[in-house]
């Protein structure tokens, strides 16, 4: 089996503020002794490094180097692996945003869902309910009991 996070859950464990930050880093934790393998997409990552570095959007921006050195830490996990566009990812997203209309914000969902469908991935832990829309993601929130 394998499984993937959206960026809500990798800011809330880099936010000492938030109501969120502890459950987010023992869900993190425990996913980096998980024998299953945890797949990170770039668009995630890149995400993280612009929100978590942002002081008009996260409450206490960490310095470019703290989000790089938290996102490369990560990366060292034994089972983490990235998830890139393969050959023909454009059919791809063009298949699964033709089932509704994608604009917006639900642009880089269904970018992270195209990803994950064409690695093979269909579990993400994420608190976003956008990720709902697409049937063949097992979409869990880790913070609901």
């Amino acid at each position: 089996m394998s499984y993937s996070v959206d960026v809500n859950l990798l800011l809330y464990a880099s936010d000492e503020a938030s109501p969120l930050y502890q459950p987010a880093r023992r869900f993190l934790k425990r996913c980096g002794e998980d024998p299953d393998i945890f797949f990170l997409c770039w668009p995630t990552v890149f995400s993280y490094l612009r929100i978590s570095t942002h002081p008009r959007i996260f409450a206490n921006p960490l310095s470019p180097k703290e989000a790089l050195a938290n996102v490369e830490a990560l990366l060292r996990l034994p089972r983490v692996r990235t998830a890139s566009e393969g050959e023909d990812f454009l059919n791809v997203y063009r298949d699964i945003s033709r089932r509704f209309p994608v604009r917006g914000n639900l642009v880089s969902d269904a970018h992270i869902a195209a990803l994950l469908l064409q690695n093979g991935v269909r579990t993400i832990y994420t608190s976003d309910t956008d990720f709902r829309k697409f049937a063949f993601l097992d979409v869990r929130d880790p913070f609901l009991p």
